[in-house]
């Protein structure tokens, strides 16, 4: 049996992970108006795209790596 979230979760999981990549962005990213704005905002998009992808395709990145060993 496939064990998959509902629609509701996953909107609800996307609801919070937007309120915490703004509130990110604000106290420390692009929107916070200092200088290393630009390169935590990027690294933080980044890493919210890979999240948010995750949330969407159901994709465990770490189980990847491990489909993948290093010889």
């Amino acid at each position: 049996m496939d064990h998959r979230p509902g629609c509701l979760l996953g909107l609800l999981r996307i609801g919070i992970l937007n309120s915490i990549y703004n509130w990110l962005q604000r106290t420390i990213g692009w929107k916070s108006g200092s200088c290393l704005g630009c390169g935590c905002g990027f690294f933080l998009f980044i890493i919210f795209v890979f999240i948010l992808m995750s949330f969407i395709f159901n994709t465990r990145w770490f189980d990847l790596v491990q489909a993948f060993p290093v010889i």
